[in-house]
């Protein structure tokens, strides 16, 4: 869940390095920290806890520089502490890591062998560390990349500084997401760049991005990007305009996303149905009209999280519309399973982010091993929607609050439509039944704001019962539970 900012800019980057991280909140951290090149030196600025604390910190101890990175972490080696805290420098290397690489403890062991050192208990600070002793043995910063990815093993999205070079940062991806943002080009023909762990991140500085691939190098200069395949070929990825509407993070009038986003589900929900209801009638996207599903076998529908609860209640529904065998994953344990297949199971991955890393990576164990492999996400530019034979969108939106709302219910629309289709195209649900059903599909926006309207009454009869203007925001909600209403 961590999150990466990078800016390499023609102005003070600092304020934009927190603006960038705050954006990126949504993900769940635990501690967060910058790191500018100001001159010839890296400074970092470090904290534990909420980002107001960095933002404090920061403006007890300013940092100038154009270029730097910035992250968010939550905690996997080593607890919360300032010293586990990202960024990580070693020497004249400065990294920042999304990920989990494997093989840190075997990395460690041999670079202490070496009489290297470490401050943190992080598997981080092995890959700056590792980068910093390769530069040492006379390797340039690109090559000293290149090796130091050669031996990692697990997933990563990278960005590196280096002292001595204050216009260029090196970045790299396997298996975490990593964008890249294309400023406007100065009177003197250099722009500025960015890189994210996703386009919420950049939103505020572009509206051109282009996704890395896995195994993408790329090194960023203020006049150009240059990008490396995983087989060290250069390669050109598709640079793509967005909407900065559609990464709208601010929360209204609302105390916190989460209530913001429960209050969105009925235009959510109208956004998914519209996308595959017409006239009463369903309707999947043209390459999954032209599934057979008469000639799938079984059903194996693999999430984790809030994504793998929308597939135990899909399952009942394959299961009773479509008279199909239904086995439902967790994405994590699946990836290391040797399940036995025929080739003819449709595979389902559903995840909100699109960016689920145990689930992308179940998504590529089943590649040329299945009939097809449907994708259900919330963002179609996504690694697993681009990895997928076939997507399904549900259109709910940036989803910030940690605990899933209107995306859980877009994706339990998504699966309760494919089995319905599934069911029609396999005998098993009549048109009467269509007839019947898909009203009841429509109509659940209106009984969403239903719903909704009633709770907000239940909270204002709450309110007027307590009735103290000094009451705490959250008790009327919390007496709401236990209030009857006649």
């Amino acid at each position: 869940m961590c999150g990466i900012i990078g800016i390499l800019g023609q102005g003070p980057v600092a304020g934009r390095l927190l603006e960038g991280l705050s954006r990126l909140e949504y993900r769940g951290y635990d501690s967060a920290g910058i790191a500018v090149l100001a001159q010839s030196s890296t400074v970092l600025r470090r904290s534990v806890g909420k980002l107001a604390s960095l933002f404090d910190e920061v403006a007890r101890n300013p940092v100038e520089g154009t270029i730097g990175i910035g992250h968010t972490r939550w905690a996997t080696h080593g607890a919360p502490t300032l010293l586990n805290a990202h960024p990580h420098r070693s020497g004249s290397v400065t990294v920042v890591h999304n990920g989990i690489i494997e093989n840190y403890a075997m990395l460690r062991a041999m670079l202490m062998a070496e009489g290297r050192h470490f401050a943190s208990e992080t598997d981080t600070e092995v890959i700056a560390v590792l980068c910093d002793s390769l530069l040492g043995e006379g390797a340039l910063p690109l090559d000293a990349v290149r090796q130091t990815l050669q031996n990692l093993e697990g997933a990563y999205a990278l960005a590196f500084l280096f002292e001595g070079l204050p216009d260029r940062m090196i970045v790299a991806r396997s298996g975490s997401p990593l964008v890249i943002g294309y400023g406007q080009p100065g009177p003197g023909g250099d722009m500025e760049i960015f890189v994210g762990s996703d386009a919420i991140a950049l939103a505020p500085f572009t509206s051109q991005i282009s996704y890395l691939e896995d195994g993408d190098l790329a090194v960023l200069s203020l006049d150009r990007v240059t990008i490396e395949d995983a087989n060290g070929v250069q390669v050109v990825r598709e640079v793509k305009d967005i909407q900065t509407g559609q990464f709208d993070v601010e929360k209204g009038p609302y105390r916190h996303f989460m209530a913001k986003e429960i209050h969105e589900q009925p235009e959510s929900l109208q956004r998914a149905l519209s996308g595959f209801v017409d006239h009463h009638s369903l309707r999947l996207e043209p390459f999954l009209e032209e599934i057979d599903f008469a000639d799938i076998d079984r059903v194996l529908l693999v999430a984790c999280g809030t994504a793998h609860y929308a597939c135990h209640i899909a399952k009942y529904w394959l299961e009773n519309l479509a008279s199909l065998a239904v086995e439902v994953e967790i994405a994590s344990e699946f990836r290391y399973r040797n399940v036995a297949l025929t080739g003819r199971e449709l595979a389902i991955f559903v995840s909100q982010s699109g960016e689920t890393a145990d689930t992308l990576a179940a998504l590529k164990h089943l590649r040329g091993r299945v009939a097809h492999r449907v994708a259900v996400v919330n963002v179609p530019t996504s690694s697993i929607a681009r990895e997928a034979d076939h997507i399904m969108q549900i259109y709910a939106g940036p989803e910030i609050g940690v605990a899933s709302t209107k995306a859980f219910t877009g994706q339990l629309v998504c699966l309760a439509i494919l089995a319905l289709k599934v069911g029609v195209q396999r005998q098993h649900v009549t048109k009467e039944e269509v007839q019947r059903l898909v009203p009841e599909l429509i109509a659940l926006p209106r009984l969403v704001v239903e719903v909704l309207e009633y709770e907000t009454e239940i909270a204002e009869l709450a309110q007027t019962i307590v009735g103290a203007k000094g009451t705490d925001v959250d008790q009327p909600r919390n007496l709401a539970k236990s209030v009857t209403v006649e």
